[in-house]
């Protein structure tokens, strides 16, 4: 390989995994990062890293002119663009082409072909390939896109023409809501991709989400490596993604397959790509859209081909021929993978940003991270955070292998979608392979679901923490009064009356209930525990992040335990709340829908803030007038900050 130095222009985990096969091939890199990454793993680990701008991504990692530069100053030969960002827009691997650098991905010919859905589309029909009746013509008026929805049939399929990775998209069920739901992803696209432009297609009901991983060389070589089942998504993202998929045949991934390789060689493709299908129950299979880079989830097709995609991408883009044919390719196994995002589920999936207290990922998985202790989660860019995988002989093998390294992965300090991931991944439906783009919607309620058992056992652990404090293991003259806490966990506030008993034994009173006997078998000074309850002892973790607030790591999930003995009791508002509506996370204001003085009635939406590429609308919590503004757009705001006043009309 001719390459001596690379600048990937990406961060966090991405840009740490293709670092990681630069430097086996000898390969120096250089890391690119924003004011908010300055100490972010990724530059941490670079040989060189250079500062591309302010943190949010138009001002850094969007930032063509201030890359290329980053690349010339720094003496790289080539450009890796990892994935989002600008991994698929072709202006700028035609300004790495136009500044001597080597753009390790397609031509910027290629890239613009496949890039728009529209143009996509219309390039796939002419080459023979199936795909979703829809419309993508450049009449974009909202009169022509709601006739055009109503011929097509609903539901609708809204899908931004230059998206990717969820956002910019709609279901739209009916005529009635369709003219909303436009105008709503049409801003979403405008907002992150600077293009609302938008393709309708019918919307295919619980259907597969399949993909066929493609590699081409510009000596004419095309191959595909199977395909992936990423059909486990919410908001139109993957969450889970596996190889090869439940519903795929050795004759059905053969012709998946040469579909896919026959698309690539239509438009002379070089690098790594996937094309994109939807599956029925029927076997029938329709073409969606094709990601003109490395995908999130190509460890999977790693797993099971033993391939290295990133060793692949640089070899091709130094003009070398595949090493392998199509005949070469062999599947072993099964591999599944899981993004850990950091988002609430409790509260709608709300992205969350903050700083990581303790990181300690299972040693049995393979994952993908750019994480440490104390790693900062900044509100502007993507919420995965990692990613899990785990491979086996079988596809029940490599999903108890992913739930166990799961449960054992600990991740505190900032509310993740750890547990959802478990309850997917153990569902009978995912665990039959049966699931469908429908599962997450169709199986909300047991995904979310509480469990009381667990919520109880976790509160004891709780209130014994708090009754230890920061002294650690109890002191044989501690006295043996007990004593009164109140705490909130996950949000739920308890009150517990503890009674020492001597030797690490305490009875536990929770919420008024009768006393339950809870023995602390052992400390160590990084919060690793051992304690008794019901005859049963069990291992916990507790990072303290404050004196008042700790995070504890539990069966496999992460808890938010903050002390509450010694504050106030807040007082029971009235109807209607005080009339503040505060953000409900990190974001930025990106539109006001009011202004002041203007009667709005409850639930109205007030402002749209953005978070981490998705945006949310927040509405007036009851009906009056718009007092007071307290943001302008643009202004990035801190959760809980106070965005607007209603008072009495």
């Amino acid at each position: 390989m001719s390459f001596g130095k690379i600048l990937i222009a990406n961060r966090g985990e991405i840009a740490v995994r293709v670092m990681r096969t630069a430097r086996a091939m000898g390969c120096r890199t250089v890391a690119v990062y924003s004011s908010a990454d300055a100490d972010a793993e990724h530059v941490r680990q670079a040989d060189q890293s250079v500062c591309i701008g302010e943190p949010l991504p138009a001002q850094s990692y969007l930032d063509i002119a201030a890359i290329v530069e980053a690349a010339r100053s720094s003496g790289a030969q080539a450009v890796h663009p990892g994935y989002g960002f600008l991994a698929e827009n072709a202006d700028f691997a035609q300004a790495c082409r136009d500044a001597g650098l080597v753009f390790v991905g397609p031509s910027p010919e290629a890239i613009r072909a496949m890039g728009d859905k529209a143009a996509a589309k219309r390039l796939m029909q002419a080459a023979g390939v199936p795909c979703i009746p829809g419309y993508q013509g450049e009449d974009q008026s909202a009169a022509t896109l709601a006739a055009e929805a109503a011929r097509i049939g609903w539901p609708v399929m809204i899908k931004a023409t230059a998206g990717g990775g969820g956002r910019g998209m709609r279901l739209a069920p009916s005529a009635e809501s369709f003219a909303e739901l436009l105008q709503s992803a049409q801003s979403e696209a405008l907002h992150a991709f600077g293009d609302a432009n938008v393709i309708l297609e019918l919307a295919i009901a619980a259907p597969r989400h399949i993909e066929i991983q493609v590699f081409a060389d510009r000596h004419g070589n095309a191959i595909h490596l199977g395909e992936r089942d990423c059909s486990v998504q919410r908001r139109h993202q993957k969450l889970i993604e596996e190889s090869p998929s439940p519903a795929v045949s050795e004759a059905l991934r053969e012709r998946m397959g040469a579909t896919a390789v026959a698309a690539t060689r239509a438009i002379g493709y070089e690098g790594a790509g996937t094309l994109e299908f939807l599956l029925d129950a029927d076997g029938q299979y329709w073409f969606m859209e094709m990601n003109t880079r490395l995908q999130v989830e190509h460890p999977v097709t790693e797993a099971v081909t033993g391939l290295d995609l990133v060793e692949l991408q640089l070899r091709v883009a130094a003009g070398e021929v595949l090493p392998l044919a199509q005949q070469d390719v062999r599947l072993r196994g099964h591999a599944i993978e899981v993004r850990l995002c950091a988002e609430d589920p409790r509260q709608g999936f709300m992205p969350q940003s903050g700083t990581l207290a303790a990181w300690r990922p299972s040693p049995a998985l393979r994952i993908e991270h750019a994480l440490r202790d104390g790693a900062a989660v900044p509100p502007f860019y993507d919420s995965m955070i990692a990613k899990l995988v785990a491979h086996g002989p079988t596809r029940e093998e490599a999903r108890r292998r992913l739930v166990a390294g799961l449960q054992d992965t600990v991740a505190l300090g900032l509310a993740t979608n750890q547990r959802f991931l478990q309850r997917a991944l153990t569902h009978p439906v995912f665990a039959g392979g049966s699931a469908t783009t429908a599962f997450i919607a169709e199986h909300a309620d047991a995904l979310l679901a509480p469990d009381p058992a667990m919520a109880r056992r976790t509160a004891w652990l709780a209130a014994l923490l708090l009754q230890l404090g920061e002294r650690g293991w109890p002191s044989p003259l501690a006295h043996t009064l007990p004593n009164a806490l109140r705490f909130s966990l996950d949000g739920q506030v308890h009150a517990a009356r503890v009674t020492p008993r001597g030797a690490g034994c305490f009875d536990i009173a929770l919420d008024a209930a009768a006393p339950v006997p809870i023995e602390l078998l052992s400390l160590t000074g990084d919060g690793a525990l051992r304690f008794s309850c019901d005859g049963v002892s069990e291992r916990a973790l507790a990072v303290r992040e404050s004196a008042t607030r700790l995070w504890l790591h539990f069966h496999g999930q992460a808890f938010d335990l903050q002390d509450l003995t010694h504050a106030a009791v807040p007082r029971a508002e009235a109807a209607g709340g005080d009339g503040l509506l505060r953000a409900s996370m990190n974001g930025r204001v990106i539109a006001l829908l009011v202004a002041e003085g203007e009667a709005v009635a409850a639930g109205q939406p007030i402002a749209t803030l953005e978070a981490m590429k998705m945006e949310h609308v927040h509405c007036a919590p009851r009906a009056g007038r718009v007092a007071a503004l307290h943001v302008a757009v643009g202004a990035q705001v801190a959760a809980r900050h106070v965005v607007a006043e209603i008072a009495d009309a």
